[in-house]
Parts: C-alpha cells; sequence; structure tokens
C-alpha cells in the first residue's frame, strides 16, 4: 500500500496489540508522493493490469460468473478499468478508509474489517490492506471476507519472510505488522481454499479445483 522506510514491526501474535502502527494521514500529500513520485511508486496502472489480467483469466478458466466486485482497500483505484476491460457489465465498488480517496473518487467510507454490502461480492479483491491491521483486526477483516465473498477472493498481504527475502525493501513500506503466512492462512482456511496465485474460492464453492491446483487451505 504505502512506501517507507522505516523498519516493520515484528511482534508475535501474542505481543502484537500492544504494538501500534505509526498513525498516517492519507491525505493528498501522502498519495501524490508513494503514488505519484515514480522514484517511489509501489504500483502503477501496469503492473496491477499485469496482476488483474492474471486474477480475471483464472476466473474465466474456473467459468466463474462475475457480475460484481468489491474492492477494499482500493486506492486510487487502479483495479477498475482491468475489471471493466474482463467483465464490463460487473458492478464494481470501491470502499477505501482513506477520507481524502472518498471525496476525489467517490468511494464507499469504509474497513474491511467491519464494512458491511446489500450482496456478497462474485470477485473480491483486498490488496495490500490486512498488514495495516493488527492481529484481532486481521482476524475479523478475513472474517469478514468469508461473509463478503461468493465468488472468489483476492488476497495479497506482506509477510514477514516477504520482507527478508523477496521484496524491494527501499520501496516497500515495513512500517507494518509483519506476520507468517500460517497466521493468514488460518484463518482463511475457516472460510476458503487456495486456488494459488493469491485467489481464495469460498469452501461452498461449485468451482473444480483439480488437486495441484489447490493451496495450501
Amino acid at each position: 500500500m504505502a512506501i517507507g522506510r522505516d523498519p516493520p514491526f515484528r511482534g508475535t501474535e501474542g505481543d502484537e496489540r500492544s504494538v501500534k502502527v505509526k498513525s498516517r494521514s492519507f491525505d493528498k500529500a501522502y498519495y501524490d508522493r508513494f503514488y505519484g513520485h515514480p522514484g517511489f511508486r509501489v504500483a502503477d496502472r501496469q503492473s496491477i493490469a499485469r496482476l488483474g489480467n492474471m486474477v480475471c483469466a483464472y476466473l474465466k478458466h474456473l467459468e466463474l460468473t462475475v457480475e460484481s466486485v468489491l474492492d477494499l482497500g482500493c486506492g486510487l483505484g487502479y483495479w477498475r478499468p482491468v475489471i471493466r476491460r474482463h467483465f464490463p457489465a460487473a458492478d464494481y465498488t470501491g470502499v477505501e478508509a482513506s477520507d481524502y480517496l472518498c471525496r476525489k473518487y467517490g468511494w464507499v467510507p469504509g474497513s474491511v474489517v467491519d464494512y458491511r454490502a446489500d450482496e456478497p461480492g462474485d470477485l473480491v479483491i483486498c490488496q495490500g490492506v490486512l498488514q495495516y491491521l493488527n492481529a484481532r483486526d486481521a482476524r475479523r477483516a478475513i472474517a469478514n471476507l468469508g461473509r463478503l465473498t461468493r465468488g472468489a477472493l483476492y488476497l495479497e498481504a506482506l509477510t514477514e519472510r516477504d520482507w527478508k527475502e523477496k521484496c524491494e525493501q527501499s520501496v516497500t513500506d515495513g512500517d507494518v505488522y509483519l506476520r507468517s503466512a500460517d497466521f493468514y492462512l488460518r484463518a482463511l482456511g475457516k472460510s476458503f481454499v487456495s486456488a494459488g496465485g493469491g485467489l481464495f474460492l469460498p469452501r461452498d464453492s461449485g468451482a473444480v479445483l483439480f488437486d495441484l491446483e489447490r493451496g495450501a487451505c
């Protein structure tokens, strides 16, 4: 989500409630710096388009109907044109905690922790959000994602191993709660099965996944 150079929090599940991620103002200056500056940009339209093309193609491969999309923590809305290209008739709802972005883009104010929708979404997107929540709220958010997802969930969250071994730390926000992948997979496993590539399907999904297409939960 954001880019920063501060050291990350590595509190365990038991002690991280006493650790607070620094409060930030997600205002115009913040997004101008972290999303507008080419030297600090964590993601752009092109990278999200590549990711979105993969996700949408996989949903088509699974023959899942996508008529409604919930994008929780939608930011600048980079997923919206991808959705419109692949599923032009789908209803897209962007949900954001940033008052600035809600005013600028007309997003629905809300949090993944407790957002309620009239109907669950055929595709729910939650990219780069859960690492900003403490353990209690992250679990609540995942339980809420289970309620909000009818067809498929795309989820991305920075883990401790990602930070140590896989990401470019100079352009990745480490001022977050770093947890193991197992933390997320255990919570997700209550409602979802993994389809790989960051996609999770509800346990009662009618989609057919062959054994080697399924992930760990």
